[in-house]
Order: C-alpha cells, then sequence, then structure tokens
C-alpha cells in the first residue's frame, strides 16, 4: 500500500506566502511604514532626523512647561480648586516614579509620532484618581469604531473609556506618517552624507592601468588605495600610484552640489508638516529681529493651542467623573509663553496703572509678587490729584487753590 501519493522521483514544490501584497500594511500595523525613497519611517526612525527630533520636543515641551491648575465653575466664573485630588497629581507627581512635566511631555510626543495617538491609563479609586500610569508605546491598543468611539486594552485586559488619556490626531494620522515622505528624503541624505564624508569628504574617481592587473591585482590595489586615501583621517594625504597607474577624479553630480540646498529644503518640509516656523528648528535663512518674534505669536496660534486644546480635552474627560465635567477643568496657562521682556511689561503695566484699567497689585499679581496696602486703589501715579492719600481739591475754589 502506498501512503504517499507521488513517485519519489517527482519534484514537490512548496511555495511560500507572497506577503508583498501584505508588506505595507503589516508594516503600519507595528507602526513602520515605508516610503517611495524606500526607507522605512517608524515614528523611532523619525527621530533620527534632527528637524524631526526638535519639532517634537519644541512642541511636547514647550505644552508640559506651562502651568497646569484645576479650575471649578463658581457663579458663572472659573476660579482654582487647589483642593481638588487631580491638583493634587499635579502639585506633587502623577506616580511615585512619574511627574506631571515628564507626563504631558510624553503624551504630547507620542501623538506626534504614533498614528494611534498619545494616551495614559488613570488609576482610579473610591476617593479619586490615585496615580495616572504612562505605559510604553503600543501597550494600550485602540480600536476605532464607525462611530468615532474608541474601545481600550492593556495586555488584552478591557478598560473603560472614561481611565485613559487619549490625545488624537486629526485626519487619524499622526504628522510623523502624514509627512513621511519628507522624512524619508530627510533620512536619505543624512545618509549620503555620512558616506560621503565617510570617503574623506571627495569625489569618487576611477583608478586606471595600461595594462591588465587580473583579479588578484584589481583587489590588491583597491585594497591598498583604500587604505591609504579612504577616511577622514586620510584626507589630503598625497596618494602614490605604481606601475603606471593614475587617478582620475570623476566630478560631483547634481545631487552632491545642490546637497546643502535639498537638506534645507527638507528641513522646511518637516517644519511645515509639524506647523513649526523654521526658525524654532534653528533654520535661521529668513529669520530677522523683526519677524522672530511674529513666528513664535504664530507657533502659538497655529501649532501649540490646538495641541493644548486637545490635550485638555483629553484630560477633562479622563480625569474628572462626568458629574465634574460641566464644573471643572484643567487649564494651561499660555501667558508664559506670550510674556514679553521686562522693559515692555514695565511700559505696559504703567500705561494700564494710569488708565485705572488695572490696580498696582494686579500688576504685581501678574509678575508673581506679594501685594502692598493702598496697591488696590484705582489711580493715576502721575498726577497729584488722583494719587492715594492725596488731598481732595475744596469745593469753593475751582482751581483747588487756596
Amino acid at each position: 500500500m502506498k501512503i504517499w501519493p507521488f513517485h519519489r522521483d517527482q519534484k514537490i514544490e512548496a511555495k511560500a506566502a507572497d506577503l508583498s501584497v501584505w508588506s505595507t500594511e503589516i508594516a503600519e500595523i507595528f507602526g513602520i511604514v515605508t516610503s517611495n525613497s524606500g526607507v522605512a519611517v517608524s515614528g523611532a526612525a523619525a527621530l533620527n532626523v534632527p528637524a524631526v527630533q526638535s519639532a517634537v520636543r519644541v512642541i511636547s515641551e514647550s505644552a508640559a512647561s506651562l502651568e497646569a491648575r484645576v479650575e471649578v465653575k463658581a457663579d458663572g466664573k472659573w476660579k482654582p480648586d487647589p483642593d481638588h485630588d487631580v491638583q493634587a497629581l499635579i502639585d506633587g507627581g502623577v506616580s511615585d516614579w512619574c511627574d506631571w512635566f515628564s507626563l504631558i511631555r510624553d503624551i504630547v510626543a507620542e501623538a506626534q509620532l504614533q498614528d494611534a495617538g498619545g494616551m495614559a491609563w488613570v488609576n482610579r479609586t473610591d476617593s479619586g484618581v490615585a496615580e495616572i500610569i504612562k505605559y510604553d508605546t503600543g501597550l494600550i491598543q485602540t480600536e476605532r469604531l464607525d462611530t468615532g468611539e474608541h474601545r481600550y486594552k492593556i495586555k488584552e485586559s478591557g478598560v473603560r473609556p472614561g481611565d485613559v488619556i487619549h490625545m488624537r490626531n486629526g485626519f487619524t494620522r499622526c504628522p510623523a506618517s502624514l509627512a513621511r515622505e519628507a522624512i524619508g528624503v530627510a533620512l536619505v541624505l543624512e545618509r549620503h552624507t555620512a558616506k560621503f564624508f565617510a570617503n574623506g569628504a571627495r569625489p569618487s574617481g576611477v583608478l586606471e592601468t595600461p595594462k591588465a592587473i587580473g583579479d588578484e591585482g584589481v583587489k590588491k590595489l583597491l585594497t591598498g588605495w583604500k587604505a591609504a586615501q579612504s577616511g577622514a583621517d586620510n584626507a589630503g594625504k598625497t596618494p602614490l600610484l605604481w606601475d603606471g597607474t593614475t587617478y582620475k577624479s570623476l566630478s560631483l553630480n547634481s545631487v552632491d552640489s545642490q546637497l546643502l540646498e535639498l537638506r534645507k529644503f527638507a528641513i522646511l518640509e518637516i517644519a511645515r508638516a509639524f506647523r513649526v516656523p523654521p526658525s524654532m528648528l534653528y533654520e535661521l535663512d529668513r529669520a530677522t529681529w523683526s519677524n522672530s518674534e511674529q513666528m513664535g505669536r504664530e507657533f502659538l496660534v497655529y501649532c501649540l493651542e490646538p495641541q493644548l486644546l486637545a490635550l485638555e480635552g483629553a484630560l477633562r474627560r479622563a480625569l474628572f467623573l462626568p458629574k465634574e465635567r460641566a464644573t471643572h477643568r484643567i487649564i494651561f496657562e499660555r501667558d508664559d509663553l506670550t510674556r514679553a521682556d521686562l522693559g515692555q511689561r514695565a511700559t505696559a503695566y504703567s500705561s494700564l496703572i494710569a488708565s485705572r484699567v488695572i490696580n498696582p497689585n494686579t500688576a504685581r499679581d501678574w509678575e508673581g509678587l506679594q501685594p502692598y496696602d493702598g496697591g488696590e486703589e484705582y489711580a493715576n501715579p502721575n498726577t497729584g490729584s488722583s494719587q492715594p492719600g492725596a488731598a481732595a481739591p475744596q469745593k469753593d475754589d475751582p482751581n483747588g487753590t487756596e
């Protein structure tokens, strides 16, 4: 009886599954997207480009540097609520190993590099929020339903959506993913530059011999040439040729000759993708004393403000109970980013106090100084009649003189 249905001399071909069709989808599952430049652009790979790293840092660290506070709505006005348990986490640390600054920085940075967005888990007890844990990227899994609702898992265990801080991205994709082609080009330029200087920053050339030297002769010739001339340490040395061998240098190609311009343009493309002014990525070709301040305002209005609003919404949804969300919020103080220098602030305060829009103690409070007695008076310090304690003119003398 034959238990094997084939003849012994018949060849059996086992075809492996063709994964080429699914390569892009499989790579995207693991956060790796291949660009047309042939470079796999993941969040970690994108950070190898200094412009991307600088953009992510300036956005995430700027957001984390702002003072955050819990406010409660009373009588139609928002007032600080220093006794709330969330404020205790902001002031004292979100866990035994993580502070508030690091938490916000990591959430915002993750949102710039991961399509899923930036996420952290809230450990809630009967007494309130006990701690906030920022898991490593990918450990909190999310599934988006057709309605826009998200479901979450941590190590295959489902968690309540109200216990996850989730800073979502527009278009359901992060800036690094949307700009993968520009980042891929920047990575290729980085590698090309590194190889260019690894060869001693010299153009390619050819060694010509008047006679045939054979395969072994070619190997020895190239080995000796590389040992003597290749590398930055050997740059500028005089080559020694033998047996009539000559060296013919080749001119730079168009890519090499315009390498600096291409790298600058790659920085501009990345700045556009992250909506960061080029000057904040230290591309200062068109930065001046007059427009740098304006670009700083544009960074706050067009780049950081949408990020802060999305972050405040995510924190409000996860850190407060449903019954608290209408009366409590977390707000980041933006004044630190729009703060002028001391001379400009002093001029503005003097003008506001003189016009009686604010009083001196209000200005001192803005500067973090303690109030003083009499500083609550709304008076013009530049005119004697309106200063606090000044004698009022007599009624029977219209000129105020005796």
